[in-house]
């Protein structure tokens, strides 16, 4: 009783490194005056690579930590393919309330995403200044309130998004997500040297579709493989 609905998790993910069962460990820091840090602790989900699933996990994530009881929002950096709509389910414009924006609310959740300031399927092509224009517009003009999580969605690669980002608030710690597959964790490492480049902590690394569980019978299917987010978790010591 008393619990919210939300996005359910599905089969077929294996955690494959970071900190022990139930929160999340993102280390708490005090939020500055004013805005410009919003959330005691600000995660950043990542993956380097498109495909695997980190959006997923980025709305799972804040939706466990919100039927937690924490006070948390998501914020969808995903310039180019934002998915947190339709995640929630929800496409409705947020609403300007003085110097500031209100964001939309879910589950509990509060959320913002370039896809709720846009038409849907609309093709977004900008260059390195705006997207460092929006990331600073939905770190400081976002009226996030008293949060104790934030969540943050990145998008693919280790651009300008994820450079403005680590230079404009303090992060508490990144969380990889791959899929088993060798090309995938190529590009997990990449994305694990640009935290380590900003000195982000790495706090876990999330092996997604690690098994297909077939309906029928029960058994696995190892469609991309298997192992290969855990071992890259060892190797590296997250």
């Amino acid at each position: 009783a008393g619990r919210r609905p939300g996005p359910r998790a599905h089969p077929g993910r294996e955690r494959a490194g970071g900190a022990g069962a139930g929160r999340p460990a993102l280390r708490r820091r005090t939020a500055g005056p004013g805005q410009g840090r919003p959330g005691r602790a600000r995660g950043a989900v990542a993956s380097a690579k498109g495909g695997v699933g980190k959006s997923t996990i980025a709305t799972n994530l804040a939706v466990a930590l919100s039927v937690e009881g924490a006070k948390t929002g998501l914020m969808d950096l995903d310039v180019y393919g934002p998915s947190i709509p339709l995640m929630f389910g929800i496409w409705e414009q947020p609403r300007p309330e003085g110097a500031g924006i209100r964001p939309l609310e879910k589950h509990g959740i509060k959320l913002m995403s370039l896809g709720f300031l846009s038409e849907r399927g609309a093709s977004i092509s900008w260059r390195g200044p705006l997207v460092t224009k929006l990331v600073n517009q939905f770190v400081k003009d976002v009226l996030w309130g008293d949060l104790d999580y934030l969540v943050i969605d990145l998008p693919p690669g280790t651009g300008d998004v994820q450079l403005t980002l680590s230079q404009t608030v303090p992060l508490s710690g990144g969380l990889i997500v791959t899929t088993p597959q060798q090309v995938a964790v190529e590009d997990v490492q990449r994305g694990i040297t640009m935290f380590e480049k900003v000195d982000i902590p790495v706090l876990g690394l999330v092996e997604n579709m690690s098994y297909f569980l077939c309906p029928k019978c029960s058994e696995r299917h190892a469609l991309f493989g298997s192992g290969g987010g855990k071992a890259e978790a060892v190797r590296r010591g997250v």
